[in-house]
């Protein structure tokens, strides 16, 4: 079977299968703690993802309690540093820039040829979607063998999160480039941040086999409601400091930033395809 074919058939099976079952499915056996049904997984994961679990805090695979405690696991102090100073831009993931650039006319570029609304990423929120335009965006894929943890470009204080349930299409970068505004209809969870360098959105997408997504503030957000359900945050909301862990992906997904016009120059090492680290400084 040719390459094209099985890419044809891999997109054409992103529109059949149920999505949210399949992720239920796996979500059981990911979060069971029966050795014999985690630790093959995990020898497994290990092996064709070739993880170096060097710098995670437990080494061992049989130290994890489930699949989802390796996927999420924490990694040693030491294992990524905070580049540049208090008031620049870092990576909050592990990540490949898939894309990243001006926020035009309120449209994100989604791959080549391809571009969505900001508007309807955030579930129809025109006023926040505003705010951002002009601005800029980075889409940041996490590859099964990434560090899950999502920690805070900046410090800052959230100001409200807005559930948004969809899709689970797959969010690889082959349906990236062929599933229409993929990322406006994956089931997603915007979050916005209050900083001393202006206001900023990270959403979390969900994608097939995704289990859930846990923040720190309210741990796992519920995916089986079917509605927008947003939160406001005050008296006092919860703050974060620059690097700080904020959620995680109980299996892998998608980080999209978005920033308030004039508050991000890319770093020249910033480019489409890029590897980015934790940490890593984004802005020059």
């Amino acid at each position: 079977m040719t390459n094209t074919l099985k890419n044809i058939l891999f997109i054409g099976a992103q529109y059949l299968l149920p999505h949210h079952l399949i992720s239920r499915l796996i979500g059981v056996l990911a979060q069971s703690k029966r050795h014999w049904i985690k630790d093959p997984l995990i020898r497994a994961f290990l092996r064709r993802f070739n993880i170096n679990l060097s710098e995670a805090e437990r080494e061992q695979p049989t130290d994890y309690s489930s699949f989802n405690d390796f996927f999420t696991r924490a990694l040693k102090p030491d294992s990524r540093s905070l580049e540049g100073n208090a008031d620049d831009w870092v990576s909050p993931v592990d990540a490949c820039v898939s894309q990243f650039g001006r926020i035009s006319a309120g449209r994100i570029i989604q791959a080549k040829g391809r571009d969505y609304s900001l508007s309807e990423l955030l579930g129809g929120d025109t006023a926040m979607a505003e705010q951002f335009d002009n601005g800029e965006f980075a889409t940041l894929y996490l590859s099964p063998k990434d560090y899950h943890r999502i920690h805070m470009p900046m410090a800052a204080r959230l100001v409200k999160t807005r559930f948004i349930p969809g899709k689970l299409f797959s969010v690889n970068p082959l349906t990236a480039s062929k599933v229409p505004r993929l990322f406006a209809r994956n089931e997603r969870l915007v979050c916005e941040f209050d900083s001393a360098q202006g206001r900023f959105v990270m959403v979390l997408v969900g994608a097939m086999v995704v289990a859930s997504i846990e923040t720190t503030w309210s741990g796992v957000v519920a995916p089986w409601q079917r509605r927008i359900e947003e939160q406001a945050f005050a008296n006092p909301p919860p703050t974060f400091e620059r690097g700080q862990e904020m959620a995680r992906f109980r299996l892998g997904s998608t980080v999209i930033l978005a920033f308030e016009p004039d508050r991000m120059r890319w770093s020249t090492e910033i480019t489409t395809g890029a590897s980015v680290k934790l940490g890593q400084r984004l802005d020059r």
